[in-house]
């Protein structure tokens, strides 16, 4: 029989590896962004980014904007990939660590 807790470390592992999935897709699409639309690359604060003085409000324009898929209408298909397949992977690390929590609060309940 497998062990929960191995289950749970090892659903632990599956997440970790789709958050840098997500961080390095992430990149990519801002790299993209900064030469297809300059413009929306500064609304969403772009060089800023992934520095420590890069700032949040912005940062959330763009998870709203790909969450909201605002990119449908975009002229460049590259673009529109990068924003799918992130916005896919959103999705699925969203879901992966609403699993862990609700795993996390199983085990303590039942040990």
């Amino acid at each position: 029989m497998i062990s929960p807790i191995a289950l749970f470390w090892a659903l632990c592992v599956v997440c970790v590896v789709n958050m840098l999935r997500y961080y390095s897709s992430l990149r990519a699409l801002l790299v993209v962004l900064r030469g297809c639309d300059p413009l929306l690359y500064q609304y969403v604060d772009g060089g800023g980014f992934f520095t420590a003085h890069g700032q949040p409000s912005k940062q959330i324009r763009l998870v709203r904007y790909i969450y909201a898929q605002r990119y449908v209408d975009h002229h460049d298909p590259e673009f529109i990939r990068r924003c799918e397949r992130v916005r896919g992977q959103f999705v699925l690390t969203t879901g992966l660590c609403g699993l862990i929590l609700i795993s996390m609060l199983a085990m303590l309940i039942w040990y």
